[in-house]
Formats: structure tokens, C-alpha cells, sequence
């Protein structure tokens, strides 16, 4: 495949922390942003364990793209990245069995979130090796980012600790503080993702997609 011209590396690793956040901008891993932001320990190594799988599949998606055919390239991928996130999720049953158990199917899951996929689809069937791996680390980042804003939120309010350090001594300890349980659900998730779109795309008008109008037609 011939390459396309390539953006800088600072580019591709700094534009998706914001710019191109997978998550406010392209609306992508959604569901586990929803699932695994209820205490920042399991909304971290969720982060680390997407940015690791979408960083190595980006290299080794990029490294082999002249010689897998377009035919069976999805295949092809979803090898990859099958094989990238059963090495993570036998790493932590290793080294954080009590964090593995928390997160549950959703490390499993990481094969079908939509930023890998679209990660080695869009850039690294393009793009060389070493601008592929920054463009995963960064999108990786990017989503982290949003998992760890959103579960420090959830966790500080909603259980009065941060990292499972105690911040705000809660009412069943002794404490002052009553926790909000509305925010430990999966549902409050939702409204602060959609909340920080929100926020992002209010003061990054440029952010904000523009609709197409067909010229074509008289009524406009």
C-alpha cells in the first residue's frame, strides 16, 4: 500500500488528547468508558490495557501491511489485537488478580472497541511503524484521559475516596460527608460523558461538525 503523507509524530501522539479525542470528538468506547469509571483504580488500568493493545496492534498491523491482502485484512487485525488483549488480560490475572475480577469481561471486551479497530484500519494500514505506534499511544491516552476525568468524579463524590485513598470521611465511617449513590451507578457515566462533550465542544468551537449542504438544491 502506498503511504499517505504523515503527519508529525507529536502530531498523531498529541492531537487525540483533545483535538481528536477518540471518545468527545469521534464517540468511540463508549460503553466501557460507562462500565469502568466507578473507582479510578479500574478506569487506569483500563486506560493502560486499551493504550498498550491499540499501540502494539498499530506497530504490528503497520509493520505487516504490505503483505497482508485487502481481502482478509480485517481478519488479519482482529488477530492481532485478539491475541495483544489476551496477553494483557493473562498479565493481570498475573500481577492484579483483584483489578482483573473488577474489570471482569471488559478487558476480554477490548477487541471490540471501536478505537482499536478504527485505529489500525484508518492509520495503521497507512501510515509507517513508528507513526502508527505514537498514533496508539496517543489514542490510548486520549481515551485514558476521559476514563480517569470521569471516574474522579464518580469515585470522589460518589464514594468520598480517590484511588481508594479517603478523601472526604463519609457519614457510615463517622464522617460529615454523605456520598451521592446515584454517581456509582453505570447511568451517571453517561451523563458525565456526555457532559464533558459538552463542555469540550463549548469552548472548542472549531471542535463542532459542521453539516453539508447540497448546493444542488433550491430550498437552502
Amino acid at each position: 500500500m502506498s503511504e499517505a503523507k504523515a503527519p508529525t509524530w507529536k502530531e498523531t501522539l498529541i492531537d487525540p488528547l483533545i483535538a481528536n479525542n477518540p471518545v468527545m470528538v469521534q464517540v468511540l468506547g463508549i460503553c466501557s468508558s460507562l462500565a469502568v469509571t466507578s473507582s479510578m483504580k479500574t478506569a487506569f488500568v483500563m486506560g493502560i490495557s486499551v493504550t498498550c493493545v491499540c499501540a502494539l496492534s498499530n506497530l504490528a498491523v503497520s509493520f505487516t501491511r504490505n503483505y497482508i491482502p485487502s481481502s482478509v485484512r480485517i481478519i488479519a487485525q482482529m488477530t492481532i489485537i485478539a491475541s495483544l488483549v489476551i496477553l494483557v488480560d493473562q498479565v493481570l490475572r498475573a500481577f492484579a488478580y483483584d483489578l482483573s475480577k473488577q474489570l471482569s469481561v471488559y478487558v476480554g471486551l477490548i477487541i471490540t472497541n471501536c478505537i482499536v479497530m478504527g485505529r489500525t484500519e484508518g492509520f495503521a494500514l497507512k501510515y509507517p511503524p513508528k507513526l502508527s505506534f505514537f498514533d496508539g499511544i496517543g489514542n490510548g491516552l486520549g481515551y485514558m484521559l476521559v476514563l480517569c476525568i470521569i471516574a474522579t468524579i464518580r469515585e470522589i463524590f460518589g464514594s468520598g475516596s480517590w484511588f481508594g485513598i479517603t478523601l472526604l470521611e463519609t457519614v457510615n465511617n463517622g464522617g460529615w460527608y454523605v456520598p451521592c449513590g446515584l454517581l456509582v451507578m453505570p447511568p451517571c457515566g453517561f451523563f458525565l460523558v456526555g457532559l464533558l462533550i459538552w463542555l469540550v465542544k463549548t469552548y472548542r468551537k472549531d471542535l463542532i461538525e459542521q453539516p453539508e449542504y447540497d448546493t444542488h438544491r433550491e430550498d437552502y
